[in-house]
């Protein structure tokens, strides 16, 4: 006879486990419950990761995702008012299948509320979303609903746009029926080689994570990936679960811990020893080194440890689009804007360094001239960057870590070693900016205000207006570089432009985004500013009833010019000729050189409910744009700008952009322009 075996758990004398509690819900429910409850952490500070929904309703998301955000405390047809500002909700009982009543917020009897905020474009939500982002340091972010179809596909550009700029936004596009009880559905793309795919596989390769819930149960580990993904500062960009419209719908008995609170902790990832010393051995052997701040100086809030690292180095600093506003304008250090769009200064000084020292850049052409800015003979490289690819970029030296946490660590390297650049260096950068800063006024100066104003006029009322507080927001067309060139900024968020993707259309959602990021900072928020030319806003001006509709001041100021004049120009010299660019009749021959199209882009904006002033003169626009400061809701300005002259129109261009020239042609224009080329395009190098 066999010993006695101890009681298994299966055993009729073991006692039975106790039930794991579970809850429940449908899919879009328990997303919408776990959503709520996700948080991020860095430096002991904590922050909701998705702090709202945006959404457009369609059969593909209707029943599911929306019937979710009611059930989280918005209220059938209600918004949230200033959207992720908003208190918590009452919370929401829901039965979990066992005859139990749970609370949405385990623990607390209180649901935390995931607002709602009403959308009336996809990709404008994203950009929303996106301008939500990065005016909360990329420690908050906004989730964007939509239908399939349509709905989902105009998500792709906003999702480009986030993941080349390193910006947390969660997409959740409907999706065609997991189960195929009707095949195909309405707004389903045929595939006849592959059933599984659908419109949403699109947005793959423009998202750092891409999954496709078919099962309830899929959700779990998507969801936590996903998360996982946008607290990521190295990952970090466009996060997207697509959600078949069946499965939104379908009820599961969730687990408990599925909706225990998550923090999601920010590394400050520190540099490895031996790459810190190189570094340092790197810093200490150049005679003439120069630092290009990008975005990630910002993303890391790393500004006061670079300009302690300046201060100990006396270093000179140039800046990307995205870095721009690292140190303020009046820093003895800043150097203003680097590359294409740069000042002379900054692109004089990298064309002599022989250590260009890059902290959070990607190095693009415009930053490179197109690999024809670093021009000394034995230049070479040293990279703090959070991403090891970008790290090694230009065969550098790669310093892998945060950037505020890289720089503290070269600062105290380099402190005991007596390392400061000459003399004679600083004397020299600071005399060169001096002389360009005269240039900025030149450019700014409005003689007679009685004149129409050029653009960079418009930006000299605009620079004389505002404080440290107000946030300017651009992305395409002929602000970008005025504004890299020209513009003195004051604060370290202060210069918002986006030029990662460089978006037409980005300028007025994301103005909102940034409105309600800074609600969430202070009670009485900011001065926002979106800048648009006329192109610009004839692409996307649909948000500005989503600002009407929740009472944002946004400020709107319309630069008319009639057409694309950035690129009117960029044709010009690459043998274009202008064609196509301009917002004009057709003239006999077929061209576009007839009179401009009398749209009243002005009376567009009004019509959409905003309050719009107009202004004809440099002091009109003087007036209206102190108007629209103090104002309280949602205001637009409104002005014809004059072409430049060689006094008051910006400094050219300080180096050179590589967009390739027709080898062959018959026209002068090209000819003459693909002789240019040749001759530029002999200076690029690659760093090996």
């Amino acid at each position: 006879m066999s010993p006695t075996s101890p009681a298994s758990p299966t055993s009729p004398t073991s006692p039975r486990p106790t039930p794991a509690p579970t809850r429940r819900l449908t899919t879009a429910q328990a997303l919408v419950a776990f959503l709520a409850r996700q948080y991020t952490e860095r430096d002991g500070r904590r922050h909701r990761l998705i702090s709202a929904t945006w959404g457009i309703f369609g059969h593909g998301n209707v029943a599911g995702i929306g019937q979710a955000l009611v059930e989280a405390g918005n209220g059938a047809g209600n918004g949230p008012g200033n959207g992720a500002g908003n208190r918590a909700g009452n919370g929401t009982r829901n039965g979990d299948g066992h005859g139990n009543r749970t609370d949405a917020h385990a623990g607390s009897g209180t649901a935390p509320r995931m607002p709602y905020l009403q959308g009336r474009n996809e990709q404008a939500m994203v950009h929303a979303a996106v301008g939500y982002a990065r005016q909360s340091g990329r420690l908050s972010a906004h989730a964007v609903t939509t239908s399939i179809g349509p709905g989902a596909t105009n998500l792709v550009t906003g999702a480009a746009l986030a993941t080349i700029n390193h910006l947390p936004v969660l997409l959740l596009p409907g999706d065609t029926f997991a189960t195929r009880p009707a095949d195909p559905v309405l707004q389903q793309l045929e595939v006849p080689y592959a059933g599984d795919v659908s419109v949403n596989d699109c947005l793959r390769p423009v998202s750092r994570y891409f999954d496709r819930v078919t099962r309830p149960e899929a959700l779990i580990p998507a969801a936590l990936q996903a998360m996982r993904v946008l607290a990521d500062p190295a990952e970090t960009g466009a996060v997207t679960l697509a959600l078949p419209q069946d499965v939104q719908a379908e009820a599961y008995d969730w687990p408990e811990e599925f909706f225990a609170e998550r923090v999601w902790r920010v590394r400050r990832q520190a540099p490895d020893t031996a790459e810190l010393e190189a570094a340092v051995r790197a810093v200490r052997s150049a005679r003439r080194p120069l630092i290009v701040a990008g975005g990630g100086v910002r993303h890391s809030g790393a500004e006061e440890t670079l300009a302690a690292f300046t201060a100990a180095t006396r270093i000179p600093v140039a800046s990307t689009q995205a870095g721009k506003g690292a140190l303020r304008h009046d820093h003895p250090a800043d150097v203003g804007g680097i590359g294409h769009t740069g000042t002379a200064t900054a692109d004089e000084l990298a064309r002599t360094a022989d250590l260009v020292i890059g902290v959070g850049t990607r190095y693009t052409d415009f930053t490179t001239a197109s690999g024809t800015l670093f021009a000394h003979p034995n230049v070479r490289f040293l990279n703090l960057n959070i991403t090891g690819s970008d790290a090694h970029k230009l065969a550098a030296l790669p310093l892998v870590a945060d950037a505020r946490t890289g720089l503290e660590a070269l600062t105290a390297a380099l402190a005991g070693r007596g390392y400061r650049i000459d003399p004679a260096y600083e004397t020299e950068y600071t005399g060169a900016k001096e002389a360009w800063e005269q240039q900025v006024e030149a450019s700014f100066t409005t003689p007679d205000p009685t004149a129409r104003p050029t653009q960079t006029q418009v930006l000299g009322l605009l620079d004389a207006l505002v404080t440290e507080d107000d946030v300017l927001i651009n992305a395409a067309g002929s602000l970008p570089g005025d504004l890299h060139k020209l513009w003195r900024t004051r604060s370290r968020d202060q210069y918002h432009v986006e030029y990662g993707y460089s978006c037409m259309g980005y300028e007025i959602p994301a103005a909102i985004g940034v409105l309600l990021a800074t609600r969430t900072q202070s009670r009485e928020g900011r001065p926002v500013w979106a800048l648009v030319g006329d192109g610009t806003y004839l692409m996307n001006p649909t948000e500005i009833v989503t600002a009407v509709q929740e009472n944002l001041p946004l400020r709107l100021l319309i630069l008319q010019n009639h057409g694309y004049a950035s690129i009117g120009g960029l044709s010009e010299a690459v043998g274009g000729e202008r064609f196509g660019t301009a917002y004009r009749h057709r003239d006999p021959d077929g061209g576009f050189t007839g009179p401009p199209l009398p749209v009243d882009l002005a009376a567009n904006a009004a019509s959409l409910g905003m309050r719009v002033l107009r202004a004809a003169t440099v002091d009109d626009l003087r007036k209206a744009l102190s108007e629209a400061r103090d104002a309280e809701g949602p205001t637009c300005v409104y002005v014809e700008t004059e072409t430049p002259d060689t006094v008051s129109g910006p400094p050219p261009a300080q180096a050179w952009w590589d967009v390739p020239v027709a080898e062959t042609a018959s026209r002068p224009a090209a000819v003459t322009a693909r002789e240019e080329y040749d001759r530029q395009v002999a200076a690029r190098r690659r760093h090996l």
